[in-house]
């Protein structure tokens, strides 16, 4: 099974167990 994720403009596939790295992003810690 896998999920499609956006994240910084982008899509990557996922699937369990995977280590994403992406960009830093703005905002606060605990801000959703």
């Amino acid at each position: 099974m896998y999920a499609v994720v956006e994240t910084g403009g982008k899509q990557v596939r996922v699937e369990a167990g995977d280590l994403l790295l992406v960009e830093r992003l703005g905002g606060e810690v605990g801000e959703t």
